[in-house]
């Protein structure tokens, strides 16, 4: 009798400690140090570097003949390959602008499962703010009625909803550096099915988030961006599951930045680029000091403090930043300056450009660094993607609608169909476009007149192909106020000619937003000390990304709402993980 006791014992124990490891929660996480056996991360680090194309990542890894007498230009992205997965055929949600696209990193999902098509879009089932934003979309406390019909309201989630977008904090209170206390819920959209209650970011996606679920189960979070609005990352419940956020204001005036000195060496306690300093995006200096900020609140972290220094704090299970500078690196003619953008179609860069690659690539290695030195490398798995791509890497193709006043080269689709739009979409900041438009109408039934309008300016308007009804409909959940439509979706989807960017600014060389290659097309990689060299040519999504994520710290990937509606699958080809999912 003794003996069959010990037996049950001993069994008991066994399933204990089975159960022990399979599951010790993302602060710990699995992380099994025999030489082929698969293992869990106890830390992802998430770097989107906006703009970044794969073919960047080729180039600067391997290098051109033309720079830096043919070698790598990017040794520490290269470094990184050398223990990574690469994957070539990364492609970004649709549309590629950075609001969807950063959500899609985190939740798995498409635009239609989020609800959210572009920082500037519009919703059916809301009304406008309760005050005018910062970006012109106009606000009153009389444009909502509890309980009443909805009148559609332009939904703005970027720097417009801040309690004051001329501050890089954002406006929020002295002593606080940017972040959900920069945010003023009376520029919001209104829900007036639910009190005429504000729309928070995180609370206007309809999916949950990694950082929901990470935190959920008691791991710790961190995350930096460009905008407070950004915070959206938290996913819907109170904002809090991102426990250390920081959000510079990108497009804030440019400030002095004392201590601050970029990874090349540029002095940030003094301005740079002084032909313009309305915002960090127009000077090629000063958006290298602008990621400095983000960059050294991911260095503290990995340090153990929060991202101000300030604070002791655990090193985050998922914590990362996106970096803004290639994006700029890209677009920008700086004014009385150089000009950003590629050589030719190969993507050589130019040396503006190159000088933002370079800077992205030294950030990196001063993470690694710092990770080496806290003995964290081996226990983290590092993801470097982007957002978004950006288009037409061939400079010959770049052709702006309808320019900068040089070109009278016919008008972008919102002027052919001014008058079918929302009141709030003409008089108020203009309809989504970029390299594409979305435009949502006054009235749906008036979609084939509007098609027909296009239709017949398309050659003056440089429109590639247009998405309506059926066609639409496959790509997006059908437009309309529920049960029989989405109150989010456009009526119409144009797609501009590769090359044709709808803009009148001087500034720009690339926009996103669209379907091209050169939009949608971005570097992946991921990497581990213990990881072999990889390439995987294989078509993947940004979207699988958040799933991957998750398992790697010994989740459950059918957490997330969206992989679970959009059968989101796994990155393939890693050396982790249950491959069943």
């Amino acid at each position: 009798m003794a003996s069959k006791w010990k037996a049950n014992i001993l069994a008991a124990l066994l399933i204990l400690s089975n159960i022990s490891s399979v599951y010790a929660g993302p602060k710990e996480g699995r992380h099994r140090d025999d030489e082929g056996e698969r293992h869990q991360f106890r830390h992802v680090l998430l770097l989107s570097i906006d703009g970044m194309h794969a073919l960047d990542f080729e180039n600067c890894v391997n290098g051109i003949s033309t720079i830096n007498s043919g070698a790598p230009y990017c040794p520490n992205l290269a470094a990184l390959g050398d223990h990574g997965v690469t994957y070539t055929g990364a492609s970004t949600s649709k549309p590629s602008d950075s609001f969807p696209g950063l959500m899609t990193l985190v939740t798995g999902g498409s635009p239609s499962t989020m609800g959210v098509f572009y920082d500037v879009a519009y919703d059916r089932s809301l009304d406008p703010p309760a005050k005018t934003t910062g970006n012109g979309v106009t606000g009153s406390p009389s444009l909502c009625t509890p309980g009443a019909a909805p009148t559609g309201a332009r939904t703005e989630y970027d720097e417009g909803i801040s309690i004051d977008q001329t501050q890089l904090n954002g406006g929020a209170p002295a002593g606080v550096d940017g972040g959900p206390l920069s945010l003023d819920p009376t520029k919001m959209p209104r829900d007036p099915s639910n009190g005429c209650a504000s729309v928070y970011p995180w609370n206007f996606v309809r999916v949950n988030t990694i950082f929901g679920v990470i935190h959920g189960e008691g791991g710790y979070t961190a995350w930096s961006d460009k905008h407070p609005s950004y915070l959206s990352v938290s996913g819907p419940g109170d904002g809090t599951n991102v426990d250390d956020y920081y959000a510079p204001e990108v497009n804030s005036p440019v400030v002095v930045l004392p201590g601050v000195t970029t990874p090349t060496g540029i002095d940030c306690s003094k301005l740079h680029d002084t032909a313009d300093t309305s915002d960090y995006t127009r000077g090629f200096e000063n958006i290298q000091c602008y990621d400095t900020l983000k960059v050294n609140a991911i260095l503290n972290e990995i340090d153990g403090k929060t991202h101000d220094g300030k604070k002791s704090a655990p090193v985050p299970a998922i914590f990362g930043m996106n970096f803004q500078a290639v994006s700029v690196g890209q677009k920008l003619i700086e004014k009385s300056g150089p000009n950003g953008g590629y050589v030719d179609a190969i993507g050589t860069p130019t040396g503006s450009l190159l000088e933002e690659i370079q800077f992205v690539d030294l950030a990196i290695g001063e993470m690694v660094s710092h990770l080496k030195a806290n003995d964290k490398l081996d226990s983290t798995l590092i993801i470097v993607t982007a957002k978004h791509g950006q288009s037409p890497i061939d400079p010959n193709r770049f052709f702006p609608i309808p320019g900068p006043g040089i070109i009278p080269n016919g008008q972008p689709p919102s002027a052919v169909i001014a008058s079918l739009l929302p009141d709030s979409e003409v008089n108020q900041i203009g309809p989504t476009e970029d390299d594409l438009s979305l435009l949502w109408l006054a009235d749906s039934s008036q979609t084939s007149n509007a098609v027909a309008m296009l239709e017949a300016k398309a050659s003056t308007s440089g429109i590639g192909e247009i998405y309506a009804g059926p066609a639409l409909n496959l790509l997006f959940n059908p437009p309309g106020l529920p049960p029989n439509g989405d109150p989010r979706s456009p009526d119409i989807f144009v797609e501009s000619n590769i090359g044709v960017i709808y803009t009148g600014s001087a500034r720009k060389l690339m926009e996103h937003g669209g379907f091209a290659h050169d939009d949608t097309n971005v570097m992946m990689l991921l990497s581990n000390p213990r990881f072999d060299c990889k390439t995987i040519t294989t078509p993947v999504r940004t979207a699988q990304v958040a799933p991957t994520i998750l398992q790697a710290l010994g989740l459950d990937p059918d957490s997330l709402q969206a992989v679970r509606k959009e059968f989101t699958s796994v990155l393939p080809g890693l050396e982790f993980g249950d491959d069943e999912h």
